[in-house]
């Protein structure tokens, strides 16, 4: 996602306008076990300061089509985050070249690397509530049960 600086860069406009849908390569989006990224849009604006650094402030909203942790389903999870700061600072962070040339900044890895950040640990969609958790001769075993069915303590509790 390529922005032309050429007038900020002039100081014919205190500030640029981003309003940009982000579009994702389904290659890229495999490699991190993201199903789609759905109504995902960019918006803010971009400033110079006096002392030629570019700062950013967008705000990036979507969905991510993400598989549900035990039925592998798909399950929508909007997600909005803010993005502020200076875009050299944030280049260096996530450790790419910029592609910057004296007229346009490549605002995409940082993009991306937010939405990124948005994928949560654990995914469970509605339909997850109605799963079986026992059956002939099996049941699901969490934390909170096996706690309450082999806690040491339990034991000591019968010694007294």
């Amino acid at each position: 996602m390529i922005i032309d600086i050429t007038k900020l860069k002039q100081s014919l406009l205190t500030s640029i306008e981003v309003n940009e849908d982000v579009f994702v390569s389904k290659e890229e989006l495999n490699k991190v076990n993201i199903i789609d990224l759905k109504d995902t849009k960019v918006t803010g604006y971009i400033t110079k300061d006096d002392t030629d650094s570019y700062n950013l402030d967008l705000v990036l909203d979507g969905i991510l089509v993400l598989p549900d942790s035990v039925s592998l389903n798909p399950v929508d999870v909007p997600f909005s985050t803010e993005i502020y700061g200076n875009y050299a600072e944030m280049m260096e962070e996530i450790q790419e070249i910029a592609k910057k040339s004296n007229n346009s900044l490549d605002i995409f890895p940082i993009i991306w690397e937010n939405i990124l950040m948005e994928i949560p640990i654990k995914v469970t969609g509605p339909e997850a509530t109605d799963l079986k958790l026992s059956g002939d001769g099996w049941k699901l075993v969490t934390e909170e049960s096996e706690e309450k069915e082999n806690s040491a303590f339990a034991k000591l509790k019968d010694l007294l």
